[in-house]
């Protein structure tokens, strides 16, 4: 079984669903994934969302940004399993169990990796909109790259750098990847 590191982009903004307690009617325009079996990044257009449910839902793990909050309701209304029941391990939520607060993916990448994110979910929409079809994928694909190494030093390290919000200071934020399951629940 594969550990994936996944992210979405969608077609629609919160604006056109009437809010983010609507988060289950925005609709999926691109599926990025890393996959340490394969060491390899995809990604899966819209019409190839079933793919990638095949290859989520043989996951052992699933590592995301905002993941569980955002990218799994979204995505449940493609697959016929049970997306939130394979063991997960979301940076945000993880980062907010310990700072008591929410920082952003691009924030992340600068304190800890010297990265900039090339553009920003809601361009992500206007990529789509315009057809601009390459440019969305690889947008999403930087995502994973990103989320990937920051897991990735988080498993090294046990730390990430945390810009505070009150001074110049940068904050060390202890994480820990828990041990991960040779297996997941029964998902149908």
């Amino acid at each position: 079984m594969d550990k994936i590191v996944f992210d979405i982009e969608t077609k629609n903004s919160f604006a056109d669903v009437g809010g983010q307690e609507n988060l289950k009617r925005l609709d999926v325009s691109v599926i990025g994934v890393y996959s340490y079996a394969d060491d390899s990044y995809i990604c899966f257009n819209e019409h190839e969302l079933e793919k990638a449910g095949k290859l989520l839902q043989n996951a052992k793990m699933l590592i995301g940004f905002s993941s569980k909050r955002f990218d799994v309701p979204v995505l449940e209304k493609y697959f016929p399993f049970n997306l939130a029941a394979i063991p997960h391990f979301d940076i945000l939520e993880e980062i907010e169990k310990k700072m008591s607060r929410r920082i952003g993916l691009g924030m992340l990448a600068e304190a800890n990796l010297g990265m900039k994110k090339s553009a920003h979910g809601l361009e992500a929409i206007d990529f789509y909109r315009n057809g601009e079809i390459e440019k969305l994928k690889n947008y999403c694909l930087q995502d994973v790259k990103i989320t990937k190494e920051i897991f990735e030093l988080i498993k090294k390290q046990g730390f990430l750098w945390f810009p505070d919000r009150n001074s110049v200071k940068m904050l060390k934020v202890e994480l820990q990847v828990p041990k991960e399951e040779n297996s997941h629940p029964q998902l149908i």
